[in-house]
């Protein structure tokens, strides 16, 4: 064997390595939307098929939310005692468990699959940024651009797909909703190999117990976390409501469930093209606050043009909603990894910003329901959307400001 030959046999595994690993995240973030993306364009099937009022209904999305907030807390006790890429593997079971639970007839187990789905959701949201900074903080806008893709490609869809399952399935909405397990299940096999290896010391470091630990009460009074916060939230507000009512609105403004579904699953399409290059423009533009302004107006256009004309000019605003929350979503991902000088505290920025931030998105589709039910319609709740956007903007322009957290 040569000098030369050296590098080319040590180098060659740990670059398939790389590519296995970034392949079963990517393959991780395409199931943390699916469970959810499929609920929206079936939801008037629900409403009708268990009695339920438009508010009521609202609950099976906005429950995972809010369990995306509430469990999300959960995740560095849970890293600091399973490892972070066990723990990515085990959600990928949980959430297959809870999804496959719609299949029961009982509606305990709608409810109880859906908490279940949230929770696994939530733990992933929160490890995924960490378990990127530490593997790839080589290639993070690279990353966390195609994460951001991944995760609009999977509402995409389920979105499109969910209602044909359904005639597929002769109408019921039940096997169409819990055949989004099969890709869970998937995601768990492919990334078990990982899950078994033996946690390295940087993975470890990304757990509490430090001298210098960014504790979660330290967070809450540091501003640069407090904004991260805030933009996730607000622009998950936004997305979560517009996720679960859109295709409702549609509906009532005379377009087909099978139209309105596909809408929402286009509305994706914009999103990937923004979704993946926002990351690497952000970082380039100047003043910092643009890219926060850009994604603002364009979802305040298409919210707009849905107040005005749903139906008449219904592509277009997909068209304005897609690209504004494609690149919002990957801004508020983003932020949390730029904000953090190190995957440790990346870990603790990601388990703040997702936990609040998620409790904070899970009155977008609550909410709306609620205003929708008490007004008859949907101008309000679209208006209330609008206003939200100001300080979706605000909270925006002051995480984008180049600084780290715990930084002075």
């Amino acid at each position: 064997m040569t000098t030369a030959s050296i590098p080319v046999t040590t180098t060659r595994p740990r670059l398939l390595a790389g590519w296995y690993v970034g392949a079963g995240l990517l393959l991780i973030a395409i199931n943390l939307r699916m469970g959810v993306a499929s609920v929206g364009p079936v939801l008037g099937a629900i409403e009708r098929s268990l009695g339920l009022s438009p508010s009521a209904a609202s609950l099976l999305t906005t429950i995972p939310v809010f369990a995306f907030g509430a469990f999300a807390f959960l995740t560095p006790v849970l890293s600091r005692r399973i490892g972070l890429h066990r723990l990515l593997g085990l959600t990928m079971a949980v959430l297959a468990i809870g999804i496959a639970l719609r299949l029961e007839p009982h509606g305990w187990a709608l409810s109880g699959g859906t908490v279940l789905a949230g929770a696994a959701i939530a733990v992933a949201n929160v490890c995924m940024p960490a378990a990127i900074k530490s593997d790839f903080a080589h290639r993070v806008g690279l990353m966390m651009g195609l994460y951001s893709t991944a995760l609009f490609l999977s509402a995409a869809i389920a979105s499109a797909a969910v209602v044909p399952l359904m005639a597929a399935f002769a109408g019921s909405w039940r096997p169409a909703l819990a055949f989004w397990a099969i890709p869970a299940a998937i995601a768990f096999v492919v990334w078990l190999p990982r899950a078994l290896q033996r946690p390295d010391a940087r993975v470890r470091a990304t757990g509490a117990g430090a001298a210098d630990e960014p504790t979660f009460a330290r967070l809450l009074r540091d501003p640069v976390a407090i904004a991260v916060t805030g933009f996730m939230g607000l622009q998950s507000l936004s997305y979560y409501a517009f996720l679960t009512w859109v295709p409702t609105v549609l509906q009532d403004a005379g377009v087909s469930a099978h139209a309105a579904g596909l809408m929402l699953a286009y509305s994706s399409l914009p999103g990937i093209v923004t979704g993946i290059t926002g990351p690497a423009i952000a970082r380039r533009l100047r003043p910092t606050w643009l890219p926060v302004l850009v994604v603002v107006v364009l979802c305040a256009a298409g919210f707009a043009g849905l107040l005005v004309a749903p139906a008449a000019g219904a592509w277009v605003w997909m068209t304005l909603l897609g690209l504004g929350q494609g690149g919002a979503i990957s801004l508020s991902l983003s932020y949390i990894v730029w904000r953090s000088p190190d995957a440790r505290h990346t870990a603790h920025v990601s388990t703040m910003a997702q936990g609040i931030g998620y409790l904070l998105a899970g009155l977008g589709p609550l909410g709306l329901g609620l205003l929708h039910t008490a007004t008859g319609g949907w101008t309000v709740p679209i208006v209330v959307l609008l206003v939200l956007l100001v300080l979706q903007f605000v909270a925006g322009a002051a995480a984008s400001r180049d600084r780290h957290v715990l930084r002075r």
